[in-house]
């Protein structure tokens, strides 16, 4: 049986994985926190923004592992985008009321940096 924190944060990664974006925002909190590499993102809009482009440029995920308790859930996957071929990645959340409050994203940005400075 899954924890309370574990079943939203699969299902929140199963939506953003398979493209349908508008029921990934369902699972994200108005007042969310997110600590990211390129910096702190609060509140869904901006959550929004940061996430958007990302899932535009999605092309496969693949879910490594998963863990969590009843409020805390880690997601670790390897993801592949037009860009990036390889780009793996980790999330630590918090859940309250069915909603993620807070995000830890863990991924490395070097290679997207890469990729853009090749870019015409």
């Amino acid at each position: 049986m899954q924890s309370a924190a574990l079943q939203v944060a699969l299902a929140y990664f199963e939506a953003w994985t398979n493209k349908d974006f508008e029921k990934a925002m369902t699972y994200i909190a108005e007042d969310i926190v997110c600590d990211a590499p390129a910096g702190r993102i609060e509140g869904a809009a901006g959550y929004r923004a940061f996430m958007g482009p990302f899932v535009q440029i999605l092309t496969s995920a693949h879910l490594i592992a998963a863990f969590g308790d009843d409020e805390t859930a880690v997601v670790v996957y390897d993801t592949e985008t037009v860009p990036v071929k390889d780009a793996p990645g980790a999330e630590c959340v918090t859940v309250r009321d069915g909603r993620i409050t807070y995000s830890r994203f863990i991924f490395d940005r070097l290679p997207f940096e890469i990729s853009r400075s090749r870019q015409p």
